[in-house]
Order: C-alpha cells, then structure tokens, then sequence
C-alpha cells in the first residue's frame, strides 16, 4: 500500500471557487483504493457552508512556532465518499467571508502558516505519505520546506513531492524580505535559482524547483508554459525541468454530470434518445429566460468567468455582428465590470434574443450545457478548461480556440471524413472567431444530420477521472519506486 497525501486550498465539497476544487475532490476517488491510501489536507475555512462543519470532527490541536510567534494548529478530520480528510484549524488566517482575499501579503501569509502546519500535523494523525501531491502557488512552499525544515527527521525522509499547476498566472509574489521574515527560510532560499524571481520572492517558482516532478492539467497546456507568451515569465524554470513536467488531462465527475440522472435539468436524455429529448430543455429555458420561443433558433450558451483570459474581448468586439444572424446567446457568469455590463447591453438592445444573467447558480449552469445547441469558449489560455467537457457531455457543440485544454479535448469538426466533436479556430482573432460560429451555424441550419452525428462522438467522448487517475498513479509508482 503506497501512502498519497493532497494538499490543497480548496476542494469539493468542502470549499469550491474554481477548477482546482474539483480536482481535488475528484481525482482521489478515481485512484485505486487497492494498492494506494489517498487522504487530503485543506483549511478549515470559516466560510464553509455548516452543513459541511457538521462533518468535521476535532482530532488533536498544538502550537507551532510561525512568523515569530506560537500559532494554533488544530486539526480536524471528516471522511467524504470513501476519502479521509483532515483540516487545519486556525481563527486569524482562515476567518473571512470568502476563502481568498485581496490582501496578497496576508494571503502569502495565510498560505505559508498553512503548508508549514500541514507537514507538521502528519506525525500527529499517524501518517506518514510516500509522496505528497501539491497543488497551485498556495502549497508551493512544501517541498520547500520539505527541503529545509522537515529533512533532518526520520519520520519526513524521503518523502516525494508532485507539484500540479492549475493556473500558472497565479504564482504567489512578493518582497524577499517580507516572505523571509514570514516563512523563516534562510537566505539561501532566495536566490535566482530557487525562490527568486524578477527580485521578489516567489512560492510558486519555490515548489517548481524543490519538486520531485511537475505536472499541469493537459498535455499542450505543458507544451504552452515552455515559452514566454504562456510561460508567465517561468518558462526558462519549466523548460530546464522539462523532462519532469507532463500534462495530465482533467476530467469530470460522470456522475455529477449526467445528462441521464441530473437533478438540475427540466428532462433528462442520454445518447440514445437526445434527438426527441434534449429540446425541452431548450424550451424551458427560453421560456424562463425570456428568449424569444422558438425550437429552430440555434441556442449558443456560456458559462464562465467575464474575464480576458476566457476571450470575452473577442465576444464584445463582435457580438454586434453576431447578433445579426439567426442566434440566441445566454450568459451565466461574474467577472469583470466592463464584461457584466456589456453583457447587460446587449440583453437590453437585442431583447428576447440575448439573455444575460451575472451571477453564478450551479443548477441554471446544468440548465445551460442541456438546453444549448452550441457552447462557446474563445480563450485566450486555458491550462484545462472544464466547460468544454462537460458540454460533450451534455451534447452541447463545443466551439472553442485551439489552445491548453481546450486543443487536447475538442476535435475539430471535417466534413470530408465525418469527423469531429466540436468546432475549433487557431488564432486569438475575433473575425475568425466569428467565422467558426458561422460555420458550425451553417452545419446546424443546413446538414442537421452531420450536426446530430457530431454530437454522437461528442457524447460517447470519454473525459471521466478514471482515464486520468490512471496516468497520475503511474507518475505516482514511477516517483516513489525511483
């Protein structure tokens, strides 16, 4: 039995802002329970919702000595779908509304106390893993740490660490001085060759370079991060380790979405039976959000984050002309102020034809990738992108560029051979953008058939977390039998 820890700052279901809490609540039930014991480390957020603090049990608390003062470590412990969870309890860092802050100095901070207090709560609970798996700049300072502080004892010796990269935008800077009264590391940490970058500090470049391996959410996103436009200024490190870094595809959790059983959905469908099925979500929907009601009109949803990594300058710069075609859109999502509103624009000026909604629901979201002919996902950069899987799914064509994730998981469309899952454009250009979208309208409007046969492939398409658990273990056996 081989002993694998995650620690990570959130994690589904306990605490979710992004893609990361879904990895991490889902990739440890995919792993195989015969031949590895996978346990996780989060905070104890004060934000989380109390049905989920009811599930928490307190295990042991003691004090560590951190940025110059005894802080209190108290752990508790909850198990969730077959996985142990233990969480790391302390009133001043985690106390907020929300899980993050502002405040990047407290927030590195925060994050510091975090990974010091997970190493040193393992001897407490009794369990020692063969390889800790690191995810993001928040935890980013434990092979760091696992490095320095925690060589000397027996107990931490020879322990493996993994750092994944969700994001490589967040990295987790600031001043050398600050981040080493804070974290206690001695100056030899802070050179060019280890937690030094650009001359402030750096934890995620920390974790990058004290990592036993790298890996990052799909195979072109690890291509990407080694040149400068994606490499956020770390793509001389990930080039240099580029024999440790691989790109592992995300999944999602099959049973959460599925368009078969999901509670969220107004009628469910599956493969079979979608040609008959899938168009009352489409009229519910029109019907509740004011789109015009009609089964023909091609429905071209969105679900996102408004900002300029998700191609929402390509959107506005286009949406005008866009609007003049036999479309509707609907928008579900929070973000940038320009991006909301111009969204509100263009629900006010096309009436009945764009419908916008700015906030976030996990159901309407369901409501959305069921209901909609098309998803439309015109990103800028996307380590994996998630959306795009779960519209396959749902048999929603995905149109997407042709970068990360969404490169490795969308199959352009050939009409020549038949083949395809969704529609996909090369470069970040809004007129071609619009001309991807043209085509895939054409296909709908005029050759339903090969419309129908696209999303075929696009439902049998297999994103689960089995197919990627399985490369994660072998990197894991690979690690720790090395």
């Amino acid at each position: 039995m081989k002993n694998i820890l995650f620690i990570a700052s959130e994690g589904v279901p306990f605490i979710k802002t992004g893609g990361l809490a879904d990895v991490v609540g889902s990739l440890p039930k995919g792993i195989d329970k015969e031949y590895y014991d996978v346990r996780v480390i989060l905070p104890k957020y004060n934000c989380m919702h109390q049905d989920k603090k009811d599930m928490l049990h307190y295990r042991d608390h003691f004090y560590m000595e951190f940025n110059w003062k005894n802080e209190y470590v108290g752990i508790l412990e909850a198990e969730y779908d077959g996985i142990k969870y233990y969480f790391i309890d302390n009133e001043y860092y985690f106390n907020g509304f929300k899980p993050y802050c502002d405040n990047a100095l407290f927030e590195i901070e925060k994050f510091a106390f975090f990974s010091k207090a997970a190493l040193s709560i393992l001897p407490v609970i009794g369990f020692r893993p063969d390889l800790i798996h690191c995810h993001d700049w928040q935890t980013g300072l434990i092979p760091v740490y696992l490095h320095e502080r925690f060589a000397g004892g027996e107990f931490y010796r020879g322990i493996k660490t993994v750092m994944t990269i969700h994001n490589l935008k967040f990295q987790g800077k600031w001043s050398i001085k600050e981040v080493q009264s804070i974290t206690g590391l001695p100056d030899y940490y802070f050179a060019p060759d280890k937690l030094e970058a650009y001359k402030d500090a750096n934890l995620l470049k920390g974790g990058l370079v004290y990592a036993d391996a790298i890996t990052t959410v799909s195979p072109t996103y690890a291509e990407e991060i080694k040149t400068p436009f994606y490499g956020e200024g770390l793509d001389g490190l990930l080039r240099a380790r580029s024999n440790d870094l691989r790109g592992i595809l995300n999944g999602i959790d099959y049973d959460a979405f599925n368009p078969e059983t999901d509670p969220y959905i107004t009628n469910r469908y599956n493969a079979v039976n979608f040609r008959k099925e899938k168009i009352k979500n489409k009229r519910a929907l029109q019907a509740d959000m004011g789109l015009e009601q009609n089964d023909k009109t091609m429905l071209i949803g969105i679900v996102s984050r408004l900002t300029d990594q998700k191609g929402f300058d390509l959107i506005a710069y286009m949406m005008d002309e866009l609007c003049q075609d036999n479309v509707q859109i609907i928008v579900l999502g929070t973000g940038e102020e320009r991006y909301e509103n111009m969204f509100r624009h263009f629900a006010w000026k096309y009436n009945g034809k764009v419908s916008a909604q700015i906030y976030y629901s996990e159901e309407l979201s369901h409501r959305i990738y069921a209901a909609s002919d098309a998803f439309l996902m015109p990103s800028l950069f996307e380590p994996c992108g998630l959306s795009q899987l779960m519209s396959l799914r749902y048999g929603t064509v995905p149109i997407v560029r042709e970068t990360g994730g969404l490169k490795d998981t969308v199959w352009p469309y050939n009409e020549f051979e038949g083949t395809g899952t969704g529609f996909s454009f090369t470069n970040y250009n809004a007129h071609e953008m619009l001309a991807t979208i043209r085509y895939a309208e054409q296909i709908y409007y005029d050759k339903k058939r090969e419309w129908n046969k696209i999303i075929d492939r696009a439902m049998a398409a297999d994103f689960s977390w089995n197919v990627s658990a399985q490369k994660y273990q072998e990197m894991y056996d690979w690690l720790i039998g090395r």
